[in-house]
């Protein structure tokens, strides 16, 4: 079962994606728009642990951005 963060930890979580990764978010984020078309959040995240060897909170975190930035796109 999938954890659900609030807005400040998930927060809290990217700011220490790049101490814990070696990796900036922007870096991760591109990644992910490179990876294979996935549709499912989870098989998005199971794709970066997979592929990248990052936590699932980590994982979590980024596919959680990414999702959010890319329906901002979306609105513009």
């Amino acid at each position: 079962m999938s954890q659900v963060f609030s807005e400040e930890t998930h927060r809290n979580m990217l700011a220490r994606i790049p101490h814990c990764t070696g990796r900036e978010v922007s870096d991760w984020l591109r990644t992910v728009d490179e990876g294979p078309a996935l549709f499912r959040f989870e098989e998005k995240v199971s794709w970066l642990r997979a592929e990248h060897d990052l936590a699932y909170g980590h994982a979590k975190a980024i596919i959680h951005e990414y999702d959010l930035r890319r329906a901002a796109r979306k609105l513009l």
